[in-house]
């Protein structure tokens, strides 16, 4: 099923819709419906439609405008104008802007059936081409540049002279333009869950649509995602996109450009939702810092992978800069003596919210400035205290945990960060006999600098995102993560949280009209604010402060 929003400032038009179309038996569902462009372009970023069904005239953002906006936000969305407006200046700006489908009011149920069908048809036939295992096959064995896949490996593993490099770059036909270079690296996540009889066997053919996702050919699956990444990041001259051992390596060639980070992170979250759409497949990408010369490419590379280590990190995107991830004066995690003898205390006599504590301190220390490596060191480190306190007690770890393997062997079991700390809190609470407590989040700073950035710049109007992430320095992706996790709200919804609020304190409070107070909160459009307090409250601001005047008037004696 594909999914529909819904855009008309026509509450008939928009209940026409729903009940004389037979979605389901189209191929599509109805996820959403707004009445005006800045309502569907907030739908939109919250609901992931496959399709935009959208009038012309609406109040706030027209139909245009909002095709225009989807293009950059939700470039995958499919856009059909549907209008009674027939005027050619409307029809050129729609053609201009590739909109998929045109159908004029008033129009029937059985030609925008037709439409749709023909519609589903397109994107059934475009997404069965990226996964026709056969044409993928046949366009690997004749499309592998070979010599040049191997000079591009060698960078990664040996360190040239720029020199060295430009001239045996040219000999294989590549030119490296700029001075400075980037390297990202895209690893294939293993679906978990799957049954055993799902999976194909190496070298067979995809019987269905969706089971090349479902196959256990490594290198078809690869060469499925390296044929997306030549035709999204490899379509610019500077960019190439190549197969390595288990990976697909992206270099970038133009990092010395005005704009460079946000257009690759654009660039690479295009790509992402593109193989997760045509191929079914989830992917981490690790981007490693910019430099700028081509012998850094080898150091490039390592960073690359070091970033895709920082995925045990809870709230990691699955898009990661390893510039992001950067912490001043961090300190190198260690496990000293004094807290390898408080453990030993509290596993020993230690009440429960004692020992609660001290694990939240010890977990508390690792963040996002650590590596993999020494996250497993200090996680070793942590199990080897406690080991020495369940011997100094006479106690067989070994029991406690109902088999013969080592608590080592276990740790080493455990899957990511969040699993291997879980298990050393049941093993503590085993060994004192008490239920560990919460612990300390490594992220309150930030998401409190966060909070403190968007209350101080609530009257701006132009506040989003982008200028938040900005002032954080921090990717975009990765925050709507750390902040939903921990505010349980989307940034846009705790925004307007924030100025209905405050609207309704100014209502109460003051005589400003109401375009003086959408002014203050942060409303560039009176009418959007008048209709957003409205769809809030249950009230427009005059008939809000009318009632909160008859209600103060009410209760004085």
């Amino acid at each position: 099923m594909y999914r529909v929003l819904l855009a008309d400032d026509e509450a008939d038009v928009r209940e026409g819709l729903l009940a004389e179309i037979d979605w389901e038996a189209c191929g599509f569902s109805v996820v959403g419906t707004a009445e005006n462009g800045l309502e569907a372009l907030e739908l939109a970023d919250r609901l992931q439609p496959d399709v935009v069904l959208t009038d012309i005239r609406m109040p706030f953002v027209d139909g245009l405008e909002l095709v225009k906006r989807l293009q950059t936000e939700l470039p995958l969305a499919r856009t059909v104008i549907l209008t009674g407006y027939d005027e050619f200046d409307y029809a050129r700006q729609a053609v201009s802007l590739s909109v998929d489908e045109y159908l004029l009011k008033p129009f029937t149920a059985a030609s925008l059936t037709e439409l749709l069908l023909g519609l589903k048809e397109k994107m059934d036939l475009e997404r069965a081409e990226r996964e026709d295992a056969h044409k993928l096959r046949e366009h690997y064995r004749l499309s592998q540049p070979q010599l040049q896949g191997q000079f591009l490996s060698s960078l990664l593993y040996r360190q040239y002279d720029e020199g060295l490099i430009r001239s045996r770059a040219g000999h294989y036909g590549l030119n490296l333009a700029g001075g400075g270079c980037s390297v990202s690296i895209i690893r294939l996540d293993s679906p978990e869950g799957e049954s055993a009889g799902t999976v194909e066997k190496p070298g067979e053919m995809p019987t269905s649509s969706g089971s090349l996702s479902r196959s256990s050919d490594m290198e078809l699956k690869l060469f499925a995602i390296l044929n997306v990444a030549e035709e999204i990041w490899a379509s610019r001259e500077d960019r190439l996109a190549f197969l390595h051992q288990d990976s697909i390596v992206l270099m970038d060639f133009g990092v010395g450009e005005a704009g460079w980070r946000e257009r690759c992170q654009a660039t690479l979250e295009h790509l992402a939702r593109s193989v997760g759409f045509y191929l079914r497949m989830e992917i981490m990408i690790g981007t490693g810092l910019p430099k700028d010369s081509l012998s850094g490419i080898k150091e490039a590379y390592e960073e690359a992978l070091l970033a895709l280590d920082y995925r045990i990190v809870p709230g990691m995107d699955r898009l990661i800069f390893l510039q992001d991830l950067e912490r001043r004066n961090s300190a190198p995690l260690r496990f000293d003596e004094l807290r390898e003898q408080a453990l030993s205390r509290c596993l020993k006599v230690g009440t429960m919210e004692e020992l609660s504590d001290l694990l939240a301190s010890i977990f508390g220390e690792i963040g996002e400035g650590h590596t993999y490596s020494s996250i497993q060191l200090y996680l070793m480190e942590v199990l080897t205290s406690v080991c020495r306190t369940a011997q100094s007690a006479g106690v067989e770890l070994e029991q406690l945990l109902g088999s013969d393997a080592s608590p080592y062997a276990e740790l080493a079991r455990q899957n990511g960060l969040s699993e291997a700390k879980r298990w050393l809190k049941e093993l503590c609470v085993a060994l004192t006999g008490h239920i560990a407590g919460t612990r300390q989040h490594a992220y309150k700073d930030l998401v409190e600098e966060a909070l403190r950035f968007t209350r101080s710049r609530l009257h701006d109007p132009d506040l989003s995102i982008a200028t938040l992430c900005s002032h954080l320095h921090i990717s975009a992706g990765y925050f709507c993560g750390l902040f939903k996790r921990e505010v349980k709200l989307t940034f846009l919804q705790y925004v307007m949280q924030l100025r209905m609020e405050l609207a309704q304190e100014l209502l109460r409070t003051t005589e400003l009209k109401a375009f003086e107070i959408a002014e203050r909160i942060g409303f560039s459009e009176p009418n959007y604010f008048s209709f957003c307090f409205k769809k809030h409250m249950g009230a427009t601001p005059k008939e809000y402060r009318s009632k909160w005047k008859e209600a103060e008037t009410g209760a004085q004696p």
